[in-house]
């Protein structure tokens, strides 16, 4: 995969410490959180360093596109999980995709409604 063009980042804090903030995470983004390579389909797990980081990338016909989270102590029962986006969408149809996708908002909308759901479970 040639090198991705960044998109965003969100982040929000949680009242847990970083084992509870990555459980969490784990429960919420795969399909089997005690399995870190069961990740939504469209996606493959890049990598998974607990309690810290779970990079995930994908490919379709529009776009190839990355989703990584890492996640950091503020404090002793508080974390700090960034959602970093990278994707290139190539070629006329993804120009079209990336504007439905990320131009609408959509995507800002389904990353940070992720956040809340796992800052929710933790």
């Amino acid at each position: 995969m040639e090198r991705l063009s960044y998109i965003d980042e969100h982040a929000r804090s949680i009242d847990a410490n970083r084992d509870r903030a990555w459980k969490a995470l784990l429960k919420v983004v795969c399909k089997d959180p005690s399995d870190p390579s069961t990740v939504p389909a469209g996606f493959v797990l890049e990598s998974a360093e607990v309690p810290a980081r779970l990079a995930m990338k994908g490919r379709h016909w529009f776009s190839e596109y990355a989703l990584v989270f890492e996640l950091d102590d503020e404090c002793a029962n508080r974390t700090r999980i960034h959602a970093k986006s990278w994707a290139n969408f190539p070629g006329l149809h993804g120009k079209i995709y990336r504007a439905l996708v990320i131009g609408s908002g959509g995507h800002q909308v389904v990353v940070r409604r992720m956040l809340r759901k796992i800052a929710a479970a933790a």
